[in-house]
């Protein structure tokens, strides 16, 4: 196996001096700075604001322009840096307010500062990969543009001729927005999404045909992805809970109309049974937005879909008893004559609970209409094209956590016990904990969407105890407390408690052992996302002496009252680690025409002693491996 592997690799370097190219290559890109990795996590939906955090790379962007320029304190930084994050907005603006010749002279000006600011930004890369960066259909023109923009007097008609040319034929715009995007390219090598793409926003979709395009991206799977993936791998259970969230938010266009999904029969099913109640009201930021027949349809909706969702829950409860959830089998401990229920032995009465599809003597059998009805809402998300394109993205770039440059990336939590032991799932006789238990879940992530035809087998209703468990590691909590919430007023039944973990991340030492758990050094750090950093309360999302950052600062605007801020994300580079917070993005129209920017400030979470190189990060040690293997190609090349 071992020969035919460098056989193999003969074939794509068949003369030796090219094995010595490739190895001389290689090993003078390790000795070259890491690239900037920039961190997000908690997007919910709210694709306009990352889109713009996206664009300025945290901050990142402006960073760059000011230290390109900072001999040329006449250069407009502001204005430089809209036209950078916006190039098309800001062009059509400038069209639209600025006469020809005035157009011509705006052209004339940007264009030769683009240019040295991606020569700056792509000062640490090979030139190999700031071409592979360029435009194809500018590649050639760009190139020779970012050898001349320096040039001296004799070569500046050269360069004058080219960009008048550009201009002559009504290319610049063309021109100034390829180097715009690939100045954003160059300023952010990489980008970690630390989960929870899908929910309460209006435009995940967007998100996510967003992600798909960029050029080096992973994700790690947060508790609202992981019902997505549950849906189209086959659980009708997370289907329900998706309907029901996107009625909640009034997101259920991004079903009909963007994925295609046909919503109608659920909707005459809803308006057949159930009346609107104020426990159901919509949770959309922008009520004015729909009107009263439509929240009244959202209403009946989501009573629909909570009742179809406590019924199949149940279900899986009862073929699951290793899942240990017999507590939240609630349908079963009403007294449907009185209206009560009964939770850990004491009696709480019902508010506006509405079931009538359920048999008082049989609660969780679904009703022949009940069983048609899901079947057709399965199959149809299932069939959306889109839908399932964007979820095998999901799974193909994604992951339960990731070891990545020293650091360890999830989205929820490593379960936990009070006094700090790592907490286990015991499942057909095995324990999973730590390291295990995320690997163990994301082979049954896996498995269930290899086979979406299969609907109760263990591996898909493992991705809804994901969702609901306590032991797992995207929840982190004791119980989710859903039917509570919408039926009991009784508010201390809504608490759901956290896991430990939640308390000893603050811990230095519980950071240090957890690094240790997945094989990382103690040097490295754990990025989380998963729960809104109320700095409103003065809550530091930069925990256990810098040990562990959370990013998750309340992308979603429904969080944005209690924690004060519009989101962290972070940034590391070969210098360290910065951590921003960002204030709300009111939009791209005022985004393009006044400048507004929305990072507040950045902090240092860490400063290395020596500049990283690529050779230290994951990137570099393939590279090694890849040398290892030219290097022993090129002292036997005769011979095989």
């Amino acid at each position: 196996m071992e020969k035919k592997y460098y056989q193999l690799l003969k074939e794509k370097f068949p003369k030796k001096e090219q094995v010595l190219t490739e190895l001389i290559n290689l090993e003078a890109i390790v000795q070259l700075p890491k690239g900037t990795e920039h961190f997000v996590s908690d997007l919910h939906g709210e694709f306009d604001a990352f889109d713009h955090v996206l664009r300025n790379g945290s901050g990142s962007v402006k960073e760059k322009v000011k230290e390109c320029f900072q001999a040329m304190p006449k250069v407009p930084i502001t204005d430089l840096c809209t036209l950078i994050y916006y190039p098309e907005e800001k062009l059509a603006l400038q069209k639209a307010s600025l006469k020809p010749q005035a157009l011509i002279a705006y052209y004339k000006e940007n264009i030769p500062y683009l240019l040295q600011v991606t020569n700056y930004a792509g000062r640490k890369y090979t030139r190999s990969k700031v071409r592979k960066a360029l435009p194809p259909q500018f590649a050639y023109i760009i190139e020779e543009l970012l050898t001349e923009v320096d040039t001296k007097k004799d070569k500046i008609d050269y360069f004058t001729t080219i960009v008048n040319r550009i201009i002559e034929l009504n290319q610049a715009p063309a021109l100034i927005t390829a180097l715009c995007k690939t100045i954003q390219r160059l300023v952010v090598d990489h980008l970690h999404v630390v989960g929870d793409i899908y929910d309460r926003g209006p435009k995940p979709d967007q998100i996510m045909e967003r992600l798909s395009n960029l050029p080096s991206v992973d994700i790690q799977w947060g508790n609202h992805d992981i019902v997505w993936l549950a849906a189209v791998a086959g659980s009708p259970v997370a289907a329900m809970n998706l309907l029901r969230i996107s009625s909640r938010y009034g997101n259920l266009d991004i079903l009909e109309e963007r994925y295609g999904i046909n919503l109608r029969p659920l909707a005459t099913y809803a308006q057949k049974y159930y009346e609107p109640t104020p426990a159901f009201n919509l949770k959309a930021e922008d009520m004015h937005t729909f009107s009263e027949a439509e929240q009244i349809l959202f209403n009946q909706i989501q009573q629909a879909t909570a009742i179809l969702q406590f019924k199949l829950e149940g279900q899986l409860i009862l073929r699951r008893p290793e899942f240990l959830l017999d507590k939240r089998n609630v349908l079963t401990f009403i007294d449907y004559s009185s209206q009560t229920i009964t939770l850990d032995d004491v009696v709480y009465p019902l508010v506006d609970f509405n079931g009538p599809t359920v048999d008082e003597k049989q609660p969780l059998t679904l009703t022949k209409e009940e069983e048609t009805l899901i079947a057709r809402l399965l199959s149809s998300i299932q069939e959306s094209e889109k839908l399932k394109r964007h979820m095998d993205f999901m799974l193909a770039s994604g992951s339960m956590y990731l070891c990545y440059n020293d650091n360890l990336l999830f989205h929820g939590c490593i379960p936990l016990h009070e006094n700090g032991d790592l907490k286990s799932l015991r499942i057909n006789g095995h324990n999973y904990a730590g390291k295990a238990l995320l690997d163990f879940y994301e082979e049954q992530v896996r498995k269930s969407y290899l086979d979406p035809s299969c609907h109760d087998d263990f591996a898909t209703d493992m991705l809804w105890y994901l969702w609901t468990g306590e032991s797992s590691s995207l929840f982190g909590k004791e119980a989710m407390t859903t039917f509570e919430r919408y039926y009991i007023a009784d508010k201390k039944t809504h608490i759901e408690k956290k896991n430990p973990y939640y308390r000893l991340r603050n811990d230095e030492t519980i950071c240090q052992e957890l690094l240790a758990e997945f094989d990382l050094p103690h040097h490295g750090h754990i990025i989380n996302g998963h729960t809104p950093v109320k700095e409103k309360k003065g809550e530091d999302p930069i925990k256990a002496n810098s040990k562990l950052i959370v990013i998750d600062g309340g992308y979603a605007k429904s969080y944005q009252k209690t924690t004060g801020i519009a989101g962290y994300t972070l940034l590391s580079n070969s210098y360290g680690m910065q951590l921003a917070a960002h204030q709300p993005f009111t939009s791209v129209a005022d985004a393009v025409k006044n400048g507004t920017d929305i990072i507040s400030v950045k902090r240092l979470v860490d400063e290395v002693i020596h500049r990283t190189k690529v050779k230290t990060t994951n990137t570099g040690v393939k590279i090694c491996h890849e040398m290892a293997d030219l290097s022993y190609l090129y002292q036997n090349f005769d011979k095989i």
